[in-house]
């Protein structure tokens, strides 16, 4: 591999996920060089295709909103096309025979505040309270004097305990992925804000038909080396050195020059690298004191008549929160996917014992008898951070002028997204461009 000379402007990138691939997507689009270091063997961090007998999965069932123009704006970038990569539905949560909302082709906001009045599975009473909830939120243009958890929201606001169950916690959960006794309202609202108080097609659900190694990352690394670039793979870096004049990055295979690094690993990894930094103990500690959430997924191929009424519909205090039909969504047939977001007994079980109860609840609500030809349990048991009320996290600019910090993690307005992660390297890129 050739060493980048210090005479010129280059940038290492630790970490080949939507984060560290959006900043090098950014940088190379301005004709700047960079070098991407990922440790597996393949793109896409926390996001990445997974082949399983023959079968392309992904390490956990991720959707797109409308809103994410920073994402959707990249995969175009370098080469994808929004309307062939995925399945766009109108904004709809389905909890299958619980409750039912669907969102109309009508201007924001009024397609939500309709939607809400319609919703099946709530009373008249529920109903004008959520939408007058949502009226509330949008004349306080979605800021609270200050944070507090996602509960303490709803208990304030009236919503009660049959329109929390069925509408504002699956809505979080899916969000932020953290339970709503420990979810940041303030993050929630701005999530809330971008979705549904804009454009109409904000609110839309954008499900992959493509894997998201192959959605973004692969693209990514193309596009990278076909402006001068570089992405290797399988190549771990096991130290940082700063100096005056550059960056010093060692690998398994030497050690390299460039003039910035932008650090994009998992948090733990950042961590590691950067605790040797003494300049970075204040970010390190904010690193540190992290807490993390996990998310499992159940795949259950059965024969490939199986399918499921929507391609995507959830279900009501069940151990399995959204299903997804492959078939319907990629042309997988007979493969289901259960996702499991935050916290949960179901940490408890053995992943037999998981899938298990995720086949049963498939029979129970759907009549499903076949015999499954195979399962897959997939546990990111650090899949994503906790998103508590003012949690302190860390700056993409660090105290080292040379050294930016991407991820999903980092100090920004959304939670744990692929839109967070996406715009944390987006930021970085910037930031080494303004340095100039």
């Amino acid at each position: 591999m050739k060493t980048p000379s210090p005479n010129f402007l280059n940038i290492a990138i630790i970490g080949g996920g939507y984060a560290g691939m959006s900043a090098a997507v950014e940088l190379a689009s301005r004709g700047i060089p960079v070098t991407v270091f990922e440790s597996a063997k393949q793109l896409g961090g926390r996001a990445r295709g997974v082949n399983y007998n023959n079968i392309q999965l992904d390490n956990g069932q991720h959707l797109l909103l409308g809103c994410y123009r920073e994402t959707l704006r990249l995969i175009e970038m370098v080469g994808g096309n929004v309307e062939q990569d995925f399945l766009r539905l109108p904004l709809q949560l389905d909890l299958h025979g619980q409750f039912s909302l669907k969102a109309r082709r009508l201007p924001a906001p009024l397609h939500l505040l309709v939607a809400l009045l319609n919703a099946q599975g709530l009373s008249w009473s529920e109903r004008f309270k959520a939408a007058r909830f949502m009226l509330t939120l949008r004349n306080m243009d979605f800021r609270l004097p200050h944070d507090m958890t996602v509960s303490e929201l709803l208990a304030l606001h009236g919503q009660d305990a049959n329109l929390s169950l069925k509408l504002w916690e699956p809505l979080c959960i899916a969000a932020l992925n953290t339970p709503i006794r420990k979810a940041s309202a303030q993050v929630l609202l701005n999530v809330l804000r971008d979705s549904l108080d804009r454009k109409r097609a904000d609110s839309d659900m954008l499900l992959p038909r493509i894997d998201f190694t192959a959605l973004f990352p692969q693209r990514a690394a193309h596009f990278v080396e076909q402006h001068g670039g570089q992405v290797v793979l399988a190549t771990g870096v096991e130290k940082i050195e700063v100096h005056d004049a550059h960056v010093a990055i060692s690998t398994t295979d030497g050690t390299h020059r460039f003039s910035h690094v932008i650090c994009a690993a998992s948090p733990v990894v950042a961590a590691k690298l950067l605790r040797p930094l003494a300049a970075l103990t204040a970010t390190v500690a904010e690193i540190d004191a992290l807490e993390h959430q996990p998310i499992y997924t159940v795949y259950v191929q059965y024969p490939a008549n199986v399918r499921l009424p929507r391609p995507m519909l959830g279900l009501h205090q069940r151990t399995s929160q959204w299903l997804f039909d492959k078939g319907q969504i990629a042309g997988q047939h007979g493969l289901i996917a259960s996702v499991i977001s935050a916290e949960g007994i179901h940490q408890e079980l053995s992943q037999n014992e998981l899938a298990q109860k995720v086949i049963a609840e498939l029979r129970a609500e759907f009549g499903i008898a076949d015999t499954p030809h195979w399962i897959k349990v997939i546990a990111e048991k650090r899949a994503t951070f906790c998103c508590s009320p003012n949690l302190s996290r860390p700056s993409q600019q660090t105290a080292l002028p040379r050294v930016l910090l991407a991820g999903d993690y980092t100090a920004g307005d959304y939670p744990a997204t692929l839109e967070g992660a996406v715009m944390s390297g987006v930021r970085c890129a910037k930031g080494v461009i303004a340095s100039l």
